[in-house]
This record gives structure tokens, sequence and C-alpha cells, in this order.
């Protein structure tokens, strides 16, 4: 495994973190906990030291199964962080409240890294004037946190104005190729190294869109001048850079586990060829050509008080216009149709909005809903000026 300056911080974590955003489910739902502790297990064999998890993960069940794995004589072993969520947060007594909740579950009196999660610029504003900053400089003196950070999805503008908030150990941020000018981007990641953060990558593979490609874009990858599969060349573009500290991944596999521990054991900065980079450009170019909707499933948006299971329904669009495979993704759709609660599908949307002041790629949600419910069922076919023209 190789190992990166994780900051100011002076620890030293591995180049792949295991993210413990997605992990291995049972038939109904919840997380099969002996095949999840079984890759804690390999990772930690192969020289993984960064767990990441957080309070809403699985539904509160992250937690839970991670502090159960740590409590096998494994915590000495593991560089911990999990996130405070400010969306919990009504006043300065759920600080307190919401990590006593954290250890607990993780079965620790203290995490290596602590972050706010999900920052944008509103709500950070509103936990700093609770006076999250002093109360941070509290938890790093009382030893429950050992560096302390945020989570990000917002503007350039608005992760510069945060970074410069306060003395910030870690930040954590949405990067990849597709996301080079989104977001923090290659801009915020480079601000933050210079000063002093350790860079946290998240999404490194778009929520899994970047691994399976359509023939013309895999034609692509198998005409550069080192043979890496496309998971691999999304993974080796983030280790590329110097700036960035550890690169997550979501596994929710064994075989998945292995192909980015042998991936990380062969990353370095500056690695790729001048020729690489122009490959992963054209790439980049033909996607951006092709995705209908930019959504990571990362299901933030949910639950919809009307029952809409919107992940769901742009995974389906994205997947048929994305693959050219939209037979596909309409009977995926309309399989949740018979005997299911109607609610689930897309033409239930009320509109109401609750879901796009929580979605980190402001996506217009309800101006999408009705229009896809149409697409996927047969009524219409898609193009990308449906939504502005609605």
């Amino acid at each position: 495994m190789q190992y990166r300056q994780f900051g100011k911080t002076g620890l030293r974590m591995s180049a792949l973190g295991f993210g413990c955003m997605r992990l291995p489910r049972t038939a109904d739902g919840s997380v099969d906990e002996p095949t999840a502790h079984a890759m804690m297990a390999y990772a930690l064999d192969h020289g993984i030291n960064y767990f990441d998890s957080a309070y809403r993960y699985h539904n509160g069940e992250s937690e839970l199964v991670v502090g159960r794995f740590l409590a096998q004589g494994n915590r000495h072993r593991v560089h911990m962080a999990t996130k405070l969520p400010p969306g919990e947060v009504k006043d300065a007594s759920d600080f307190d409240r919401l990590l006593n909740e954290q250890l607990a579950k993780l079965q620790t009196d203290y995490l290596d890294v602590y972050l706010i999660h999900g920052l944008r610029l509103e709500r950070w504003e509103f936990v700093r004037d609770l006076g999250i900053r002093e109360w941070l400089d509290g938890v790093k003196k009382s030893g429950r946190a050992r560096a302390v950070g945020f989570s990000f999805h917002d503007s350039l503008d608005a992760f510069k104005s945060i970074v410069d908030s306060y003395d910030w150990d870690v930040c954590q941020v949405q990067y990849n190729y597709m996301n080079a000018n989104f977001q923090a981007g290659t801009e915020g990641v480079k601000y933050a190294a210079s000063k002093g953060l350790a860079v946290v990558v998240m999404e490194p593979l778009l929520g899994g869109r970047l691994v399976d490609p359509p023939s013309d874009i895999a034609a692509m990858w198998a005409s550069a001048p080192v043979k890496r599969s496309p998971a691999e060349g999304g993974l080796q573009w983030v280790w590329n850079q110097p700036e960035v500290s550890v690169v997550l991944s979501g596994m929710s596999a064994m075989e998945q586990m292995r192909e980015n521990v042998a991936s990380a054991e062969r990353s370095g900065v500056g690695l790729l060829s001048d020729e690489e980079l122009a490959l992963v450009g054209r790439v980049r170019d033909t996607y951006e050509a092709r995705t209908a909707v930019p959504c990571t499933s990362c299901a933030y948006c949910m639950p919809c008080p009307n029952g809409v299971d919107i992940p769901r329904t742009f995974s389906a669009i994205n997947s048929g216009i994305t693959y050219n495979k939209m037979e596909d993704a309409r009977n995926r759709y309309q399989r949740l149709m018979p005997g299911q609660d109607p609610k689930i599908l897309a033409s239930s949307c009320i509109e109401c909005r609750t879901c796009e002041e929580k979605c980190p790629q402001r996506i217009p949600i309800a101006d999408w809903m009705p229009v896809l419910h149409e697409v996927l069922t047969g009524q219409r076919e898609f193009s990308p000026d449906l939504v502005s023209s609605r």
C-alpha cells in the first residue's frame, strides 16, 4: 500500500480509504455485516488505515457496523473518521449530543478525524453562529478528535470562504476527472492543500458511473498506452495529484476491494504521462456529451416526503442515455410499478422541492420527475431540452 502525508497533522494515511457509505447489503436492504467485516479485515490486512463513515450512512447503521468491527481488537489499526450532521443541529447542545452518540456507536472514546458533513455556505454560517469553531477547539483539546474538518458540496467561492474561516485540518471534496471544474474542483483542491489541509477525495468514480463505460468510451480506454480498466484509470487520475491525501472508495463487494487495493498499490504522484492525461480529457468530453442528469446516487435527497424514489429514477434515465440502452432503463423503472406503492414513481412528485434543498448537485429535481416518468413509461422520447422547455 502507498501512504501519503495527511496535511499538517503529521499523520500518514493509506492512498485508498474505505468509504462506509455503500457497504454490502442483504436482500432486505440492511447491511450484510459478515461480508462488510470480511472486507474491513481485508482492507486492514492490505494496508488501508483510513475508514470513513457518517451519522446518516445506511440510515444510521454504518457507524454501528463499523463500531462492532473496531471492538474486535481493531481500533488501534484504524484512523477513524465520521461526520457530524448539521441538519440534526437545532442548538449548540446538539454538538456534544451527536458526537457522544457517534462515539458510543463506534465503540471508541476518540476519533482520528471528525468532519462537519455536507457543508454549504448557509449550513456553515448556521453552525458557525452557534459557536462550532470554539466547540471544535474544545473537542481537539479534550482528545475526542485528533483532527477536525468538513465535507463539502457547494461552489468554489463558498469552499474558499469556509477554508479561510477556521483553522481546519481536513477537507473532504467530491473530485474526479468529470468534476475538475465542479464544486471545489481542481482549484479548490490546490487551494486547500496550500493552506495545509489534508484533502480527502470522495466520489472518485462519480458514484460508479465511470466504471463500466459504453463501447466507444471503453474503446478509448483500451487504446491507452498503459492498459488500465476504466475504474483504475479514474482512480489513478486522482492519485496522480500531489495535493490529494486519501481517495475514498465506497466498496460494496470483495472483488471491488481487491481491485482497488491493487490499483492503490500501483498509484503514485505524477504517474500519468501527458498522453494518458490527454486521453482522460477526451473521455471526459465524450461523457459530457452523453450524460442526462448529473446525479451521483448519494441519496441526500431522500427520503422524499411523498415517497418518490428519486435516485432510482435518475439512475434509470442516466443508464439508458449514457449506455444507449433506453429499453433496459424503461424495463427497470416499470418493474417498480406492479405491486408497489405508486408513490415510489416519479409521477407522484408534488413539487414541494424539499429534495432540491439537500441535493449536492443542485439538480432541479421537481422539474425532472414528471418528465422522466413519461420518458420511462414510453409516453415520450428523451431529449435534453425537456426540462428547460417545461
